[in-house]
């Protein structure tokens, strides 16, 4: 096992969750139809039999909604990996305690359903009294319906034995490559939620909006030891909730930049140009650090940091998402376009309003493009603040 994948296993643990729900189906037999004279079926090589209900669906949608809300849960502070989710050390306890709660309320809903199975059977022959042989038939007992309907879960630590051959150990380190890709990819999904639900033709919107766009933040700050341009990405996030008004409705420029903002998370690629763009220009920080707590990403290879002989009264800004737009890369729609128009219009106005200190905030996010601290409270300050008001 590599030394990147141990220390990324160590920083997480693996939730899993069990949710097994009752499904009121059966297989559709052929002595169920009845056919007019002269019709026939399909032969099983060209086509099978669908499934029958028992009971109204509508009965078990409690049970589908909170195992989504477990999932979500996880997904919120987590991604998924290995039929689970690797989730957070830290953020492990209150997982937990969540999924507790859920299991409670699962138990509730599955004795409420128990006691009413036999009335729910009833009123759905009635319901459908030409078809009532064949749900009669199919009707499971009481019983195995209540074996049929769990909840649970499990938090495990992650490791390989040193006996395993070295192809074993080549797929787990893989796996563990692909998290960071994983993780972008859902948040480009919850990013083009936001943009189709909330941000797509509004003047102005609530705070509500706002909730998406901090989900987000923290899921990535969480995450960030997985990839190392995340940092970068989160910092992004945090100027932008930092500079929006304390009262009323979000609209004009701001609004603008949400929805800008939103966009580039909505792609996976994008938000890593993004991120690699800004650690090329930030000025490298020198830190002692423990050396079992570095981690040296080989692929991709991150940017060698570029230290440029400026003027630090005339700091330039123009090249501020160098990596992400790149000159001959074309963009792929017209709200491309305009999104980079929107986040460089950003970074001129920063340049008419700063001060001599604007390079020292330049390089107050910086980090080392070749390593990730694991560990590190660098970003855990920024973390702490509350930008919801």
């Amino acid at each position: 096992m590599s030394h990147e994948t141990q220390i990324i296993l160590d920083r997480v643990v693996l939730v899993k969750v069990d949710a097994n729900i009752y499904g009121a189906r059966k297989k559709l037999k052929k002595e169920d139809l009845v056919l007019a004279d002269g019709s026939k079926l399909p032969p099983e090589d060209l086509a099978s039999l669908g499934s029958k209900r028992l009971l109204d669906p509508d009965k078990l949608t409690v049970f589908n909604r909170l195992k989504k809300e477990a999932e979500r849960i996880c997904l919120r502070v987590g991604t998924r990996f290995l039929g689970g989710f690797a989730v957070p050390v830290e953020s492990a306890a209150s997982i937990t305690a969540e999924l507790e709660r859920i299991g409670l309320d699962f138990a509730a809903a599955k004795t409420e359903f128990i006691a009413g199975y036999d009335a729910a059977v009833t009123d759905w022959v009635v319901r459908h009294p030409e078809f009532a042989d064949i749900i009669e038939q199919a009707v499971d007992s009481v019983e195995f319906v209540s074996t049929r309907l769990s909840f649970d879960f499990l938090v495990v630590s992650v490791g390989l034995p040193e006996s395993l051959p070295p192809a074993d150990v080549a797929r787990l380190d893989s796996k563990i490559g692909s998290l960071s890709e994983q993780m972008f990819y859902e948040i480009s999904v919850e990013a083009n939620h936001l943009i189709e639900q909330s941000l797509l033709g509004k003047e102005q919107v609530t705070r509500s909006a706002l909730r998406p766009i901090r989900r987000m933040r923290d899921k990535l700050d969480g995450l960030g030891f997985l990839d190392y341009r995340v940092a970068p990405v989160v910092s992004t996030i945090d100027d932008l909730l930092a500079r929006i008004p304390t009262k009323g409705a979000i609209e004009g420029s701001i609004l603008q930049e949400i929805l800008a903002t939103a966009m580039l998370l909505s792609d996976p690629d994008k938000t890593r140009r993004h991120g690699e763009g800004l650690l090329v220009n930030q000025t490298p920080v020198v830190e002692e650090m423990d050396a079992d707590e570095i981690i040296d990403y080989a692929e991709p290879e991150p940017p060698t940091p570029i230290i440029s002989e400026t003027d630090s009264d005339s700091p330039d800004f123009t090249d501020l998402f160098d990596g992400i737009f790149d000159d001959e890369l074309e963009a792929e729609s017209a709200a491309d376009i305009w999104a980079i128009e929107v986040l460089l219009d950003k970074s001129q106005t920063d340049l008419k309003t700063g001060n001599d200190n604007d390079e020292s905030n330049q390089s107050e996010h910086s980090a080392e493009p070749e390593t990730v601290t694991a560990g590190s409270n660098d970003e855990a300050d920024d973390s702490d603040q509350d930008y919801w008001f």
